[in-house]
């Protein structure tokens, strides 16, 4: 049995056997009714309010301001000392799923890995202690057109797979540019794409085939068809990025292939694009901003590059320029496991690029949340959005600071005082770890990482994956 599929059924077990206080805070029916007093609230959108108070009602922000009076029945949480943020918005992840990548074609747009979601993964539970409350789960970057991703609310402990998806987000679609699909086809199986002229090909054949299609279903709806085309979930999926019903998040490193793939979608007339990992993006900054009607967006590592060949030019200005320069910027992490210090990914814009405090935040919040459509519900704390919060025990962005409780939807899925020991332990806390990331493994061989994950280390005479850095 794989080790992946170990971890999930000891979390599962250890779920069971988490002490009874534990378990009430975290369960599905807990509490969406709070009164949080007393916090330094920091709304991200509407400045920063001193001894402010969030009341909660049905899962939803119902007051911010201060001195609010507790409704009966309603809790109260005091939380003299600490600072109040939006939920955490990670816009680029693989945890919580069982498979990353379809990679038997260069278009797998049918697939979506929202068919394949593990509401036991115990990333889950980790990325909540780090005040990460949304996650866009995303199909790897093996094709040029990959498959759906799936944007879900972390709602540990509830054992339903669906329960975990935010229902009413936007349908969104991976894209892939660069050495990760020329290396698994061109140099791997010998097919196209083996350079970025053959990504760019693939792209335009697929978009091409998917206006035909849309195009005959039209005119079979108007009568100029005697039969509908034959159904294609693959075309149905590149017509409503055509359509702009499908956000389009599109893998990539290099400046000239992000300013080939704006000119692809100019040529289709297609207007929603947010490019990933991004490390050459500070160089066209002005050209993302230009794109379309509202820019193309941008989710980049803080300081994370030269780990492949395509990665060797960055800068840990990056998020910092595009910010400048008008460019809807986000930081994620991408790997399993490191999303619990967002946080501090964010606060590394203040040393390289002196951005303030908002603007900081707004990385790992507001920003991603319109990445991917849910800007209404998440990434800021408004009256009428959802009660995604994190409590720290010192501003977000200091180095010093501690999660203290994460709510999603006003439920208490993360409490520091409360946090059961088995639930931060690996399986064997007194042996030795392989792999160093949650969920990291061989299973990655395509992902945003490939080329990374396959080298190999000796040690010591035993053979180790190296886990990517």
């Amino acid at each position: 049995m794989r080790l992946r599929s170990l971890l999930s059924l000891l979390a599962a077990a250890l779920w069971l056997a988490a002490p009874a206080t534990a378990q009430d805070q975290l369960r599905a029916d807990a509490p969406d009714d709070w009164l949080i007093r007393d916090a330094t609230v920091l709304t991200v959108t509407n400045g920063t309010i001193e001894n402010g108070d969030v009341l909660v009602r049905d899962g939803d922000i119902a007051q911010v301001g201060q001195d609010v009076s507790a409704p009966d029945g309603v809790e109260v949480y005091d939380a003299s000392g600490e600072f109040v943020m939006p939920g955490i918005v990670e816009s680029h992840q693989h945890m919580a799923i069982s498979n990353v990548n379809e990679a038997t074609n260069q278009v797998t747009a049918e697939v979506g890995v929202g068919d394949v979601l593990d509401p036991y993964d115990i990333g889950i539970y980790r990325a909540l202690a780090g005040g990460v409350t949304t996650a866009h789960v995303m199909h790897g970057s093996a094709n040029p057109i990959g498959g759906r991703n799936e944007t879900i609310k972390l709602r540990y402990g509830v054992t339903t797979p669906d329960a975990l998806k935010m229902d009413g987000a936007p349908r969104t679609v991976k894209f892939a540019l660069g050495e990760n699909p020329t290396g698994l086809y061109g140099e791997g199986r010998d097919q196209v794409p083996r350079t970025r002229m053959g990504v760019e090909q693939v792209i335009r054949e697929a978009l091409t085939e998917a206006r035909r299609y849309m195009e005959a279903e039209q005119d079979y709806q108007n009568g100029d068809r005697a039969q509908p085309p034959a159904h294609s979930e693959r075309l149905e999926v590149l017509a409503g990025v055509l359509r702009g019903d499908i956000l389009v998040q599109t893998h990539g490193y290099r400046a000239d292939e992000l300013l080939m793939l704006m000119k692809v979608f100019e040529d289709f007339g297609i207007q929603n694009l947010v490019f990933h990992h991004v490390n050459e993006g500070f160089k066209i900054a002005p050209e993302l901003a230009a794109f379309g009607d509202n820019g193309a967006g941008a989710s980049v590592f803080s300081d994370w590059w030269s780990y492949k060949f395509e990665v060797y030019y960055s800068t840990a200005y990056n998020a910092a320029i595009l910010t400048e320069n008008g460019v809807n910027t986000s930081i994620n992490t991408d790997i399993p496991g490191e999303q619990r210090d967002l946080y501090l990914q964010a606060a590394k814009t203040q040393r390289y690029g002196d951005l303030s405090d908002t603007q900081a935040l707004r990385l790992i919040t507001i920003n991603p949340a319109r990445q991917l459509g849910i800007a209404d519900r998440v990434g800021s704390i408004e009256e009428g959005k959802d009660a995604d919060l994190a409590l720290f025990s010192e501003h977000p962005l200091s180095v010093y600071t501690e999660p203290q409780r994460t709510y999603v939807d006003g439920v208490v899925r993360f409490d520091h005082e409360q946090d059961p020991d088995d639930m931060r332990l690996r399986v064997d806390p007194e042996g030795s770890v392989e792999l160093a990331r949650d969920g990291w493994s061989r299973h990655a061989a395509h992902s945003c990482l490939k080329g990374v994950t396959q080298l190999r280390a000796t040690q010591n005479g035993v053979t180790l994956e190296n886990t990517g850095r």
